[in-house]
């Protein structure tokens, strides 16, 4: 799987644990960290659905580990997002350090009305702008 997007993160001390490994809950806050400026790029990402009146909803999430990362480790999160289809839409991560993959994941989303919270369509804007961006979508 292709990745056309990536960003760097820098393993905090307070992100690690007892034995100075990275804690496996901090893997889903990189992967929003990702997710964010993976959709930053696109007429204002996450800011402009809210304006739009549309929540970004996760209805699941995947990890699995490979490597362990350690306390400042630098880190390359790689993003990509596919299978758009109605309100929902995935997004796939891949963790590296120095090109080793550390873990691979995913989340899954469905947009809703910020008011009722009842499921609407990815808005058509951010559809073409991902299509553009991800060749396969």
């Amino acid at each position: 799987m292709a990745f056309g997007f990536s960003t760097e993160v820098k393993v905090r001390f307070a992100e690690t644990d007892a034995q100075g490994i990275a804690h496996h809950a901090v893997y889903l806050v990189w992967f929003e960290v990702a997710r964010i400026e993976y959709l930053a790029r696109f007429r204002g990402g996450y800011p402009e659905l809210q304006a739009e009146g549309i929540e970004a909803l996760t209805l699941h999430a995947n990890v699995s580990f490979r490597a362990p990362a350690r306390f400042d480790d630098r880190l390359t999160v790689h993003a990509r997002c596919g299978d758009i289809r109605g309100a929902r839409f995935r997004f796939d991560y891949r963790v590296e350090r120095d090109g080793e993959l550390i873990a691979e994941g995913s989340t899954d989303h469905a947009c809703a009305d910020a008011r009722t919270l009842r499921p609407t369509r990815v808005p058509r804007w951010l559809v073409d702008e991902i299509a553009a961006a991800e060749p396969s979508v």
